[in-house]
């Protein structure tokens, strides 16, 4: 794998950065008994999925919410 430097990121747009970070937090993801959480982020995702339970219709596609990031990717 190339190593890709600080000053190669910098020079990339801000959607190839939010590109990148998309493609390494799936890296991440893909092992996630090995991302660490804490108490309280653990208390937080109760608190959403219980907020999401009792109103699914709030919630909006991740596609549609990463189209209105990144209306190019």
């Amino acid at each position: 794998m190339a190593a890709i430097s600080l000053d190669d990121i910098r020079k990339l747009s801000v959607a190839e950065r939010l590109r990148l970070v998309d493609e390494i937090w799936e890296t991440i993801v893909a092992n996630p008994e090995a991302l660490p959480v804490t108490e309280a982020q653990r208390q937080e995702l109760d608190r959403r999925l219980k907020a999401h339970a009792e109103d699914p219709d709030a919630a909006i596609p991740w596609s549609e919410a990463r189209s209105r990031l990144d209306p190019e990717g």
